[in-house]
């Protein structure tokens, strides 16, 4: 078995970077999931661990959203945070994530789409995401103006996110995309929450979003929501082009 730390070498690419999207490719990719290292977008979690634990308690209820074969769940729970629930799509990845940590009983696994999550309202502290909206937005063609599709996709997990969260709870995403890209979807009044924005990581930053449900979101904040579908643009408008390196998923912007 692959030390939770370690780092997987790149795996197979899909065609097209939408097909970052599709349930399909990750069930391919993670068919051998169970013995391979691994592979973490973003960083792992000691490159955030400074920024991230403080907003944590020992008792949270932690949901982990679009898990894949990460080892977060894993050092949350070495870390002193045992109630961690992780979901993925790919129910190929969560047998997988079963098998590899079967000697922690206490971490829970489930095959669930992020957009219809299956749990009651108020049911979780804490929801983190690491790179699994940068996912589901692979595919756009335009980082300044996401298509009405990707908006909806990425509201559908905002509203579920925002559902299962008890008052006072935290949501924490971490993402390439800079607050210009990203703070548009996340500043909507109706989510009921505050926000916050760190960079974290050497050389390439990236970003990690704090949102406190029961917050309020500030007049700047409220004033970049209202632009989600009509943002304004660059003088040189930049288009996002697929690429065939995985780290692509490192200078996306949505």
């Amino acid at each position: 078995m692959a030390s939770p730390g370690a780092r997987a070498p790149l795996p197979e690419l899909p065609e097209r970077n939408c097909g970052y999207r599709e349930v399909q490719y990750w069930d391919q990719r993670y068919r051998d999931a169970a013995d391979s290292a691994p592979y973490e977008w973003f960083g792992d979690f000691s490159s955030f661990r400074a920024l991230l634990e403080p907003e944590l308690r020992p008792e949270d209820r932690i949901l982990v959203l679009g898990c894949g074969n990460s080892a977060l769940s894993y050092e949350l729970f070495r870390g002193g945070f045992p109630d961690v629930t992780s979901v993925d799509y790919s129910s190929v990845v969560v047998a997988a994530m079963q098998a590899r940590y079967a000697h922690v009983p206490r971490l829970r696994w489930a095959t669930m789409d992020v957009r219809a999550l299956g749990f009651p309202s108020s049911s979780f502290d804490v929801v983190l995401e690491k790179g699994t909206l940068d996912a589901l937005l692979a595919g756009e063609r335009d980082p300044w103006t996401v298509s009405s599709e990707g908006v909806h996709t990425v509201d559908q997990v905002l509203s579920e996110v925002s559902r299962v969260l008890v008052p006072g709870g935290r949501f924490i995403s971490m993402t390439s995309a800079a607050p210009h890209f990203r703070t548009r979807h996340y500043a909507q009044a109706r989510y009921g929450w505050s926000l916050r924005h760190s960079t974290y990581g050497r050389g390439f930053h990236f970003h990690l979003y704090i949102m406190y449900k029961g917050g309020e979101l500030s007049e700047t904040q409220l004033a970049q929501g209202t632009q989600l579908l009509s943002p304004p643009r660059p003088a040189a408008p930049r288009f996002l082009q697929d690429s065939d390196h995985e780290d692509f998923l490192s200078a996306i912007e949505l």
